[in-house]
């Protein structure tokens, strides 16, 4: 009897997953499409907030932000067939773009100890740098719920530091 209790989470685990395997449920999904529409719309919208050598503002009104961060988003946007376009404003404006949609990732040095967190969603850490004599763990934020795109930007991360 002990046998059948410990393998009945098992079981249902296998049922549950053969089910949605047979739906079209792709795991993980993005609810609001995130990932397929910057696919298909050819643009990855990324907000930056200065903080080199993360991020750095552009030369002048014509030229793009750099920094470390900012090449890492346009590699991303290269593997999904995108372009970026970039929206500068500090970290406060951008994570409301962020949650209400109108920007798909957010970079600018933001640490695994962001007080944003709660609001977004968080890759897992990408570098980890020192600071003041402490490691910093660094992360990038994307749409809280939209799964698929942050996962494909984690993997695309861990890709770029050869991990």
């Amino acid at each position: 009897m002990a046998i059948l209790r410990a393998t009945g989470p098992l079981v249902a685990g296998a049922l549950a997953a053969a089910l949605l395997g047979g739906c079209g449920v792709d795991i993980p999904a993005d609810p609001d499409g995130t990932l397929e529409q910057v696919r298909s719309s050819g643009e990855l919208r990324v907000g930056v907030s200065p903080f080199p050598p993360f991020t750095t503002l552009p030369d002048g009104p014509d030229g793009k932000p750099g920094g470390t961060e900012v090449e890492l988003v346009e590699g991303f946007a290269e593997a999904q067939g995108a372009e970026v376009v970039y929206v500068l404003l500090g970290e406060e404006e951008l994570v409301r773009m962020l949650e209400e949609g109108e920007l798909d990732v957010v970079v600018g040095g933001l640490t695994s100890k962001t007080p944003w967190a709660a609001k977004v969603a968080t890759t897992r850490p990408y570098a980890t740098t020192e600071q003041d004599g402490r490691k910093v763990k660094h992360v990038m934020a994307a749409v809280r719920g939209e799964n698929a795109l942050l996962v494909a930007l984690e993997r695309y991360l861990d890709e770029a530091a050869g991990r």
